[in-house]
């Protein structure tokens, strides 16, 4: 939902938008990241988009 939001608004606004998202639980197997793998996995996806964006500006 709000990557949709942030979608609408860039093509409101004739923006860029990126949306990058992480899933950190599985709903069949109900298999589910610790609150601490959940923020390493997300300051380490962070970290990867950041690298490979800032090269562009």
């Amino acid at each position: 939902m709000e990557a949709a939001g942030l979608y609408g608004l860039a093509a409101q606004y004739g923006a860029e938008a990126l949306a990058v998202c992480a899933v950190s639980d599985h709903l069949r197997t109900h298999e589910q990241w610790s609150p601490e793998q959940r923020q390493h996995g997300v300051d380490a996806m962070v970290r990867l988009v950041l690298d490979a964006l800032l090269p562009l500006t």
